[in-house]
């Protein structure tokens, strides 16, 4: 298969994003403004945040600013899988939250079972699809422990080879283990304009193109000083300044350059690349089986994720994991040609009945993540401010549930999630430079060890495992 020619004339825009449905830009904010409520972040955690806020109190003065367009960065770009789980996986919360962790997975089903409810209540059109997910072991090692996790009343369901190929056919797989209750795929780039619409129509002032500089501590209050972004204005000689007087904030940023100074080593960017197929026929279709429509994931340390699009789209990613010396984010890096080969070439082996199927689209992007894998929470300048980050390529679900937690933290009543071990306790931080990057190369280069050595984690991994660094996918 000629993978370059499959990939020759795919879009560099993300796919959920190159869609005529896209809102029109909000004009900046360009005034002095008051408001009881600043969200800072117009992804899916600044969002959910807002909507939830009018939820509570529908009189509350909430405003919204956003450096550059609504759902422009991780949320509008990723996979479309939203998870139940909180915590990267039950076993990852075994491993750094065992004393919470059945009460955060059942959290984060009600957290999911949340989601699907505003989707109806609002009317959200978001191609929400509540069809679970097969993760799916490519190696016989894998097989086992998938077999074990065999829980139907739970809603886990193995199939064995042979089953298996009823529902998906392809050659790379050996098992499958179906969560077949705690994921939905959903169209990320349209969650995002649907908060968008329901958040404005519920009263939040949003304005897009409008960077936050600065957050200060006023007693009484928070001074949060902003800028119009060049790419609003078109004039990067030109950035007029507007100050926001809140009596509260939540920081919804991520991946990008912490506001607060305390938490700036705990995160790390690390890029995520994706590509898109053309539509299927109908014989194309029947060539796969995959009726069932589930999210798919396999089960090494370098996986691979992929899915159905509403109109019969494959979109498959994962593999690479990209981090850049000094937490460099810049959009250079989201197109990365041997990732984007790579992926095709894998593509084509697990579904070798779609020879001559084209790509139309190809990007990626950073994704945060933290030494735990999973988000985390911290307050400032007296409960005026809370922040949420590390989601590590989990947030579409997760990011309600940090919403919400903020919003607890912000009210400053003592409630269940406030007190919670996952709240109240931040992850290790990353080392500054130049150790950040070469523990990141050396894991990253122990993990493919591990995969190439039947999932054996090797010395390195081991260490993490026991300082409380360490991830099995």
């Amino acid at each position: 298969m000629d993978v370059h020619a499959a990939l020759a004339d795919a879009s560099t825009v993300p796919f959920w994003l190159d869609s005529a449905e896209r809102p029109e830009p909000l004009p900046p904010l360009s005034r002095d403004i008051p408001a009881e409520l600043l969200v800072v972040g117009g992804g899916f955690t600044g969002l959910w945040t807002a909507l939830q806020a009018k939820e509570r109190d529908p009189d509350r003065h909430v405003v919204l600013v956003e450096a550059n367009s609504i759902g422009w960065a991780a949320s509008g770009r990723n996979g479309g899988f939203c998870a139940a789980s909180l915590t990267h996986g039950y076993d990852n919360g075994e491993t750094h939250l065992p004393d919470e962790n059945d009460r955060l997975a059942q959290l984060g089903r009600e957290n999911l079972d949340a989601i699907e409810a505003a989707v109806e209540r609002y009317g959200m059109d978001c191609e929400f699809e509540r069809t679970g997910e097969l993760d799916v072991a490519t190696e016989d090692y894998q097989v086992a422990e998938l077999r074990e996790a065999h829980d139907p009343d739970a809603g886990f369901v193995f199939y064995g080879q042979q089953q298996l190929a009823e529902l998906v056919k392809s050659p790379t797989y050996k098992a499958a283990l179906w969560d077949s209750r705690e994921v939905a795929l959903v169209n990320p780039a349209k969650l995002c304009w649907e908060l968008l619409r329901v958040v404005r129509q519920l009263g939040v002032e949003v304005f897009e193109g409008t960077k936050v500089t600065d957050v200060s501590d006023r007693k009484s209050h928070v001074q949060v000083t902003t800028e119009v972004t060049a790419e609003t204005i078109n004039d990067c000689a030109s950035t007029p300044c507007s100050t926001i007087s809140a009596e509260r904030v939540a920081l919804a940023t991520n991946v990008f350059p912490s506001l607060l100074k305390r938490v700036s080593l705990h995160t790390v960017p690390v890029y995520d690349y994706a590509l898109m197929t053309e539509p299927l026929s109908d014989e194309q279709l029947t060539a796969i089986g995959w009726e069932g429509r589930q999210g798919i994931g396999d089960c090494a340390n370098r996986f691979h994720y992929y899915r159905l699009s509403a109109d019969n789209r494959i979109l498959f990613g994962g593999w690479d994991a990209v981090y850049h010396f000094g937490r460099q984010i810049s959009w250079k890096y989201d197109q990365r040609p041997e990732t984007f080969e790579t992926l095709a070439e894998h593509f084509f082996a697990t579904f070798p009945q779609l020879e001559g199927l084209t790509f139309t689209h190809k990007w990626g992007g950073p994704i945060d993540t933290c030494s735990r894998f999973f988000s985390f929470f911290t307050t400032a300048y007296g409960k005026k401010v809370a922040m949420a980050a590390g989601f590590t390529g989990l947030g579409v679900g997760a990011s309600r549930f940090a919403g919400t937690v903020m919003l607890d933290l912000l009210s400053g009543a003592s409630t269940e999630l406030t007190e919670l071990e996952m709240v109240r306790r931040l992850p290790l931080p990353f080392p500054p430079e130049p150790a950040a990057w070469l523990g990141i190369k050396m894991t990253t280069q122990a993990l493919i060890k591990a995969d190439e050595n039947e999932g054996k984690r090797g010395p390195l991994l081991r260490v993490l495992d026991a300082v409380g660094m360490g991830f099995d996918s």
